[in-house]
């Protein structure tokens, strides 16, 4: 992929990704071959904020679970009101991270 490229998706991208994890990104980007590039900006990447917000709002009924994928997870937190609130609180302050490893692993594992 082109360097202009990889600047620009980096530069809009780079709040949805761990600030750790720029370089490997950069270097993933560039020997990404022009042909996944399409499918590459049409990814919807998780949003930070709105899991964050999910976890604050709807927390104890797994929502930010359901949100990242974690159906499993999210159903099991429904069950126990969000483990008796306390998973619902740990999860407040791991949102954010949360959904940031999720977007690398992503990236990682599809392109």
């Amino acid at each position: 992929m082109d360097k202009s490229k990889v600047d620009q998706f980096i530069m809009v991208n780079a709040d949805k990704f761990p600030d750790y994890a720029q370089m490997q990104i950069r270097e993933k980007l560039e020997k990404m071959d022009e042909s996944r590039e399409s499918m590459l900006m049409a990814t919807p990447w998780k949003s930070p904020m709105a899991t964050f917000l999910l976890a604050f709002i709807l927390g104890s009924f797994g929502a930010d679970r359901f949100y990242m994928g974690q159906i499993g997870l999210g159903i099991l937190k429904l069950l126990t009101c969000g483990g008796l609130l306390i998973w619902g609180i740990i999860d407040w302050f791991t949102a954010f991270g949360r959904a940031k490893k999720h977007n690398l692993n992503m990236l990682m594992m599809r392109f």
